[in-house]
């Protein structure tokens, strides 16, 4: 059948079994680092590094990302992709009641081993054996350096889970005894304590980040407690302008340490949500009223999600808080400008009655400036005009004249003005 498929359609299967787990057969040592991606890292640096120790094995293999399983003369080695980290198993049978005597990173080229691109954030042993190769309990703290053991019973009392969960050589180590599991079974429960000590050690690198972001939001509240009081109490007394310039820099800082710290609280919480579904997958119960593993990380991982968490709160919090402290500014500094618009208009419309005042008076005196120069055409005329001709003296024509003239120039500039009014 030739269907149109996805472009993913066959990845989205074979991803099913990329990191499938693999089944212990006897007694087994695994060694397991996790190392977290540098910022230019690339998937084919880590390929051409494992290619250099195939040639150092004088092995000829095909590698390629994400996932990565070959067999070495006294080893198995399978390298995974994630998303900002990778890991290194390094799988080992070592039919021995001493699990931890021999380890198969001292075969390993040390300048190899130097030169793993990125930085370890995890490292682990696991050793599987029977239960009978350990007979006596109290033995068990000899393979762990006489530390304090933590303890519990793995899927019903199966298995039994022993580790003080603390560094040897550079490396945690964890015991299983095997009491009746398959090897399906135990290649299950040792896949998911490799996982979970790399989520466990991922999801605590937001801690610092958290600590130091807190930090910075305490600040970050005060400067801000400060701007409020001051345009809360001095209303009259400080600048809106350099409020909201001093508003708008510690946003931009805010946008900044959102833009840091969010992806590392995210996958502090996806992390954790992994850590949580691996102590499901390992049904743990107690041993003789011990502190379990799950019970002894959980108490600490617990408040570092929490302190996560409540930063991220925090953090956006303290951003909405300087944005509505920034809509408050930007409203009274609208307001102020329209009380000076508003002031401008008043000031605009006193101009304009003084405009039109003196415009009236003008008008008045022009009515007269015309009657003025009416009368004065009107004695020239009359000058020209012999005594005899006329009844009355030419200065009293004149001053009969002048209501009439008035009238009639008041009369015509109402009409002008009038007109120019209506257009």
């Amino acid at each position: 059948m030739n269907l149109n498929t996805h472009q993913r359609f066959v990845e989205s299967y074979n991803g099913l079994h990329s990191r499938a787990f693999f089944p212990v057969e006897g007694p087994v040592q695994v060694a397991y680092i996790a190392v977290l991606h540098e910022r230019n890292y690339q998937p084919h640096q880590a390929i051409e590094h494992l290619q250099s120790l195939c040639a150092h094995f004088h092995m000829e293999v095909e590698l390629s990302p994400p996932f990565v399983t070959f067999r070495m003369p006294e080893f198995e080695l399978r390298w995974e992709q994630h998303t900002e980290f990778s890991t290194y198993s390094f799988i080992t049978y070592l039919p021995t009641e001493q699990p931890f005597v021999q380890t198969i990173m001292t075969s390993l080229p040390e300048e190899w081993l130097e030169a793993i691109p990125g930085k370890v954030v995890s490292a682990l042993q696991v050793g599987v054996v029977d239960a009978d190769q350990v007979p006596e309990r109290d033995s068990l703290r000899g393979h762990f350096d006489g530390e304090r053991l933590k303890g519990s019973q793995l899927r019903g009392g199966a298995a039994t889970l022993w580790s003080a969960l603390r560094l040897h050589d550079g490396f945690n180590r964890m015991l299983v005894l095997n009491h009746s599991l398959s090897e399906c079974e135990i290649g299950r429960i040792v896949r998911a304590l490799l996982e979970l000590e790399a989520y466990r050690n991922m999801l605590l690198l937001a801690l610092p980040v958290a600590q130091q972001t807190t930090g910075v939001v305490s600040d970050m509240e005060g400067r801000l407690a400060k701007l409020t009081h001051q345009f809360s109490h001095a209303l009259e007394a400080i600048d809106d302008q350099q409020l909201l310039a001093e508003l708008s820099g510690m946003a931009a800082a805010i946008a900044e340490l959102i833009a840091d710290s969010r992806y590392r609280f995210d996958a502090a919480q996806a992390y954790y949500q992994m850590v949580e579904s691996r102590f499901e997958e390992l049904q743990e119960s107690e041993i003789d009223q011990l502190q379990t593993i799950s019970a002894f990380i959980d108490r600490r991982i617990t408040p570092a999600i929490r302190t996560v968490n409540a930063a991220k709160r925090r953090l956006d919090d303290l951003s909405g808080r300087v944005g509505r402290a920034t809509d408050f500014i930007r409203t009274r500094i609208d307001m102020s400008i329209e009380k000076q618009n508003q002031n401008l208009l008043k000031s605009m419309d006193r101009r304009a009655k003084m405009q039109f005042r003196l415009q009236q008076t003008v008008e008045s005196l022009s009515v007269v400036v015309l009657t003025f120069y009416v009368l004065s055409l009107l004695a020239l005329g009359l000058r020209g005009v012999p005594e005899q001709a006329m009844f009355f003296s030419a200065d009293t024509v004149v001053a009969m004249m002048i209501p009439l003239v008035l009238g009639t120039v008041w009369y015509l500039t109402r009409r002008v003005k009038k007109k120019i009014t209506q257009r």
